[in-house]
């Protein structure tokens, strides 16, 4: 009997996890010997549960630094090695690779075709190029439009694994309770929050097939509110990939932003109203020549603040979705372009008074200095945001994330919301293709 090719996966507690469940949990051609771990933080040294992981592996799998994986590939004799995350560049892609085949192991990368799920329901996918382009504000977008089709419309979100993996098989989120109930962290609710207020139902979790057979049940339409800048886990009717002229030529060297692009049935150059006419049309040639078939759309992102009063004329400090300024390389974000329209006196840098690990972000993402990242994946990364606050000599706080950080943040200063919308150039083009691919 042939022995089975010893793989490693390498992942970010997301895509890597889901390939492992669609590709290799309970088939004997493979062993699954670890998944590596990068960009999250506390997720190596632990395991992807039993439970999880299927009769092959009785004691689950464990998951180490990514850093150790050339000791792992030569120590465990690995055959295979399974890149499976998003938002990095071909170079960077292409340096792992190189590093896995000197080691000797082969280096695959798995198509969508092969790990996307086919669902029984319509599926759209809302996918990016890159992370922070406005993915969120384009899903409210499209699930508006659902709402007045008269669509019960259950929304999907890529994983975001921070606590015990066994428990977030399957997450169901329709209320605020929901999300104190499963704790989740500040990055978790910046993508729940948003689908609640609109009164729809979102699925989060590990097992996505188990996921979507749920929201099934409930759902006229599913719609895949992609994560990171991944492929879609499910296979969909319509795929909408956002793209991003503030940086421009992105869409063609980050992986997997370029496939998504290459897939899109339709393609929204958001940000429209912020970027420079020539990088605009740079990033619409760009698309053009990856996909000639895609629909292109030109959006704007609109931005509003909740209170102009409290930080006209004030010193702030501004606070940003943290993914957008970590591996999305973005040095602002809705709330830097919102505080600047309200007329605010100035944006004070979070440095030196960062402490803990927003300091550490710092370190790592030099480029996010400026700014406060929300970085919330847990209890100790929330505390270290609001120490960071409170030392703090600013006026106000100008909070750019996707939820209303007060319920999770205690701090003494004031503080308000920026929010940000999508608003095509040339309105109905979205609904036009929704209606399309739904035949309705």
């Amino acid at each position: 009997m042939t022995s089975p090719q010893k793989v490693v996966i390498l992942g970010a507690a997301g895509r890597d996890f889901h390939d492992f469940n669609v590709l290799y949990r309970d088939n004997p051609a493979y062993r699954v010997v670890a998944f590596t771990a990068t960009q999250i933080p506390d997720i190596a040294g632990r395991a992807y549960p039993a439970v999880l992981a299927g009769s092959l592996y009785p004691d689950g799998i464990p998951i180490v630094d990514e850093a150790e994986l050339t000791e792992l590939v030569t120590r465990e004799s690995v055959d295979v090695a399974a890149f499976a995350y998003s938002d990095v560049t071909h170079e960077r892609v292409m340096h792992l690779a190189s590093q896995c085949i000197a080691a000797g192991a082969d280096f695959v990368l798995h198509s969508a075709a092969h790990t996307m799920v086919r669902s029984t329901k319509p599926v759209i996918a809302i996918c990016a190029v890159r992370t922070g382009v406005g993915k969120s504000q384009t899903s409210r977008y499209v699930v508006d439009i659902l709402k007045s089709m008269g669509k019960k419309v259950v929304s999907v979100r890529h994983p975001m694994p921070y606590g015990d993996l066994a428990k977030q098989a399957v997450q169901r989120f329709a209320s605020y309770q929901d999300l104190d109930r499963h704790e989740c962290t500040i990055e978790e609710r910046e993508e729940y929050e948003p689908h609640i207020d609109q009164g729809f139902v979102i699925y989060a979790g590990v097992d996505y097939e188990a996921i979507l057979r749920e929201a099934e049940k409930e759902a006229d339409v599913i719609l895949w509110d992609g994560g990171n800048n991944d492929l879609p886990f499910y296979r969909p009717d319509l795929h909408i990939v956002l793209a991003d002229p503030l940086r421009p030529g992105h869409e063609a060297t980050y992986h997997p932003g370029e496939a998504n692009v290459r897939m899109a049935d339709v393609v929204v150059i958001n940000k429209c109203d912020s970027a420079r006419p020539e990088d605009i049309a740079a990033v619409e040639a760009s698309v053009a020549a990856l996909n000639p078939k895609a629909r292109i759309v030109l959006a704007d992102s609109p931005v509003t603040v909740d209170d102009i009063a409290a930080v006209a004329g004030k010193r702030v400090v501004v606070i940003e979705d943290g993914p957008t300024l970590t591996h999305g390389s973005m040095s602002f974000g809705a709330g830097v372009v919102c505080s600047r329209a309200a007329g605010v006196a100035q944006i004070v840098a979070p440095t030196p008074p960062a402490v803990g690990s927003i300091a550490a972000t710092y370190a790592k993402y030099p480029n996010a200095r400026g700014i406060l990242p929300a970085m919330g994946y847990g209890d100790a990364q929330t505390r270290d945001l609001e120490a960071t606050i409170e030392a703090m000599d600013v006026d106000a706080v100008v909070s750019g994330t996707p939820i209303d950080l007060t319920r999770v943040l205690s701090v003494s200063k004031p503080m308000t919301r920026a929010r940000y919308s999508l608003a095509e150039r040339q309105p109905g083009q979205l609904e036009t293709a929704v209606r399309s691919a739904l035949k309705a």
